[in-house]
C-alpha cells in the first residue's frame, strides 16, 4: 500500500491507569477538529489519554495521491509505533470507522477493542452524491484578496446549487483554508475522487478479529442496518450493535451526551 505519511495528531490528556489510550478517527472530509470536544469531554470523564488523529489528504496530515483503506491503515499503524503505543482503543466515524475495522482486521495485536461510528464494514452510499460534492468544491472560484468571511460566503453560494444542506456546506466549509492570499481546499480532491469507489467500499477480509467491537450508529442513519449484521457478525464475532435514538449519520455531534455515555460504557475500567 504505499508509504505511510506521517499524520498530524493532537495528544490530550494522560495514561493514568493501565487503559491504552483511545485514538479517534475522523470521516470523509473531516479533521481531527471534529472530535475536539469529543476528546475533551473523554478526558474530564475519566477517559485517560485520548489522540485525535488527521487522516491523509486532511486537515494537517500531508497529501498523497494513494487513498486506500490499507494506506490509511499503515499511516495509524506507524503513527501507534512512532509515539510508542502498542495497544489502543481505536474509534473512528464514517470513513474512519472503516479504517480503524482495517488495523484491526489487520493488526489485531495493537487494537485493545474498536468503536465503529456509524458505519459497516460493507460498501456504504452512492458514489454519485459525493462525487456531486467533490465537483462542486474543485469548481468553486474565489478571487484573491478578499477577506475570510467573503470567501467563506462565496464558496458558501458556489456550493448551494449542489450540496443544499446548510449544516453539510458549512462542514465542507471548514476545509477552505487561505495560503499565501489565495483560498485552497486543504483536503486533497484529486485524491478523493479518484479513490472514491476504494473509500466507499470496504477491502476483503477472512480472518475475524477477536476483540471487543461496538457498532454505533444513529437511529435516523442508514448507514449500519440490519443487513449489515451478518457480515458485522463474520468480522466481528464479539460486536455489540446500538442505535442512538434520534441520531443522523454524525451521532457524536446529534447526540453528544448520549454518544459520550455510550462509549465510557463500552471502554475497559481505568
Amino acid at each position: 500500500p504505499g508509504r505511510a505519511v506521517p499524520l498530524a495528531h493532537v495528544e490530550a490528556g494522560d495514561s493514568g491507569g493501565d487503559r491504552p489510550p483511545l485514538v479517534l478517527l475522523h470521516g470523509l472530509f473531516g479533521s481531527h477538529g471534529n472530535f475536539q470536544t469529543v476528546a475533551k469531554a473523554l478526558v474530564r470523564r475519566g477517559g485517560g489519554k485520548v489522540l485525535t488523529l488527521d487522516a491523509r489528504n486532511h486537515g494537517g496530515s500531508p497529501h498523497s495521491p494513494l487513498m486506500t483503506y490499507e494506506a490509511m491503515s499503515l499511516d495509524v499503524q506507524h503513527l501507534l509505533t512512532r509515539l510508542g503505543i502498542t495497544k489502543c482503543i481505536l474509534l473512528g466515524h464514517s470513513m474512519g470507522g472503516k479504517t480503524a475495522m482495517t488495523v484491526a482486521l489487520q493488526r489485531p495485536d495493537l487494537v485493545e477493542r474498536l468503536i465503529s461510528v456509524d458505519i459497516s464494514p460493507v460498501s456504504s452510499a452512492s458514489v454519485s452524491e459525493f462525487s456531486a460534492y467533490l465537483s462542486a468544491m474543485k469548481s468553486v472560484k474565489i478571487p484573491d484578496g478578499v477577506s475570510r468571511s467573503a470567501a467563506r460566503q462565496l464558496a458558501d453560494d458556489q456550493l448551494r446549487p449542489v450540496v443544499q444542506l446548510p449544516q453539510l456546506r458549512q462542514f465542507l466549509l471548514t476545509n477552505l483554508v487561505e495560503v499565501e492570499g489565495r483560498y485552497v481546499w486543504r483536503v486533497n480532491l484529486e485524491a478523493i475522487s479518484h479513490h472514491l469507489a476504494d473509500i466507499m467500499s470496504f477491502p476483503v477480509f477472512h480472518k475475524p478479529y477477536p476483540g471487543p467491537a461496538l457498532f454505533l450508529g444513529g437511529s435516523n442513519s442508514p448507514y449500519i442496518s440490519s443487513k449489515d449484521y451478518p457480515e458485522i457478525q463474520r468480522l466481528f464475532p464479539k460486536a455489540d450493535v446500538q442505535h442512538i435514538e434520534g441520531a443522523g449519520h454524525i451521532v457524536h455531534q446529534d447526540k453528544f451526551e448520549e454518544f459520550i455515555t455510550a462509549v465510557l460504557n463500552f471502554l475497559p475500567p481505568p
